[in-house]
């Protein structure tokens, strides 16, 4: 038999139990109701497509290697699509890793283009 561990089953264990004591006991006539409180989750915390835009764009302005070049963020529900022309892989790899660091930001679609 699999072990209870839950809090969620710990209370349902317990308003059972509580159900048959009353009973034994005679207190059938009055209805026994067991509230049982589901555990709490903290949200996940929604951060703003333009709030992600604007962080990301700043990051990427104020990072040594990548000022002064044109890269475009756009943001949709969390997704960073980073667009634009660079001249390294390490810049390629830096604009990345600013917006991946970025609270909001799910996932990272890399379109920047390295000149020739």
């Amino acid at each position: 038999m699999a072990r209870l561990t839950t809090p969620l089953a710990c209370c349902l264990i317990g308003a059972a139990f509580a159900t048959v004591l009353l009973g034994a006991c005679g207190k059938t006539d009055t209805p026994v109701l067991a509230s049982v409180a589901a555990p709490a989750t903290a949200p996940a915390a929604q951060v703003d497509d333009a709030d992600v835009t604007t962080k990301v764009t700043t990051s990427l302005m104020s990072d040594g290697i990548l000022k002064g070049f044109n890269i475009r963020v756009v943001v949709t529900k969390g997704d960073v699509r980073l667009i634009g022309t660079v001249d390294t892989q390490e810049q390629v790899d830096s604009a990345k890793a600013i917006a991946r660091a970025t609270p909001g930001a799910h996932s990272i679609h890399d379109e920047l283009v390295l000149k020739r």
